[in-house]
């Protein structure tokens, strides 16, 4: 038996799919970025009128990725500590790589799950940066 979370405080999916599923005593994340709920905006991202990135900062970025996670497995009933595994999808990883893993530091300092790290040449939306996240739930 598996239960669905929509989280009223992360970013409404783009697609057809829950914020996250409960398997058992695990919790997977479907894929989150950094926008924030309520806007299409997307956290330091600067697009031109046709929709494309002219400029981006990674950190900005970065923490509202985490921050949408937070929110995802706390509103599941889970918490940040309860997090097990991490992968990121970067989509510039030369230049955001140093950045992401100075700020991924901060975050995960007393809680060090599993991650993989992987370059792909686009998102869905315009952003530079996603997580997909299992946690455990007790």
């Amino acid at each position: 038996m598996s239960e669905i979370t929509e989280s009223s405080r992360a970013p409404e999916p783009v697609g057809l799919y829950p914020h996250a599923r409960r398997v058992g005593n695990l919790l997977f994340l479907s894929g989150v970025g950094p926008r924030q709920r309520g806007s299409k905006d997307i956290p330091g991202v600067e697009l031109d009128q046709s929709g494309q990135i002219v400029s981006y900062d990674i950190e900005t970025q970065c923490r509202s990725v985490f921050q949408n996670v937070r929110y995802i497995v706390e509103d599941a009933g889970s918490s940040w500590e309860n997090i097990v595994d991490v992968t990121v999808f970067l989509t510039n990883m030369k230049d955001d790589f140093a950045i992401y893993n100075r700020v991924y530091a901060e975050y995960f300092a007393d809680n060090r799950p599993c991650r993989t790290t992987v370059e792909i040449s686009s998102l869905p939306t315009p952003i530079a940066i996603e997580l997909k996240v299992i946690a455990t739930l007790d």
